[in-house]
């Protein structure tokens, strides 16, 4: 009975494992999505390795943060080898709610130590995604058709400097 009991449990585990839903990370599909993401300011895209996108489903990181391309492929993130990421948190065929954070890669691995090292940071507004991977043979991905462009936002240094400066001004004194 033991054994039996031990095996229903490891073919549960097993299919629970495999039961999570994929996205596909991408912020460009020929004809389907164009969504860059720009530097303070929102002119200019982000360009090569010195910042990181990350895919989030709540606080948690799915998948590793990538590099973004250079070039004429600024703006886009280079998910290589493999854009597919897999939510542990939604079944195949079902709704996940996710955002993307960009930030400085310079203060770390990941959006939290980005922040907390004071550097440029962005996230985009929460969008929706059906996942895949439900069904026999199992649906490809889900594309992020909902997801939006975004900016990052200036070192918190610039800010308090700019509010500083703000204050001087309401304070001056006329001659």
């Amino acid at each position: 009975m033991k054994k039996l009991l031990t095996i229903a449990a490891l073919v549960l585990a097993v299919h629970g494992a495999q039961a999570q839903g994929t996205i596909n990370f991408l912020n460009r599909i020929t004809g389907s999505l164009d969504q860059p993401v720009f530097d303070v300011g929102g002119t200019t895209r982000l360009d090569g390795a010195g910042f990181l996108a990350g895919l989030y489903e709540g606080v948690n990181l799915i998948g590793a943060a990538v590099p973004f391309r250079s070039g004429t492929g600024a703006g886009y993130w280079n998910p290589a080898p493999d854009a597919t990421r897999t939510s542990t948190a939604t079944a195949p065929g079902g709704t996940a709610t996710l955002t993307v954070k960009a930030w400085e890669a310079s203060g770390g691995s990941t959006y939290a130590a980005a922040l907390a090292a004071g550097k440029k940071t962005g996230s985009s507004a929460p969008f929706t995604v059906v996942t895949g991977g439900a069904g026999a043979p199992p649906s490809l991905p889900g594309d992020m058709l909902n997801f939006k462009s975004f900016s990052l936002v200036p070192e918190p240094s610039v800010l308090a400097l700019g509010a500083l400066g703000a204050v001087a001004l309401l304070f001056r004194r006329r001659k």
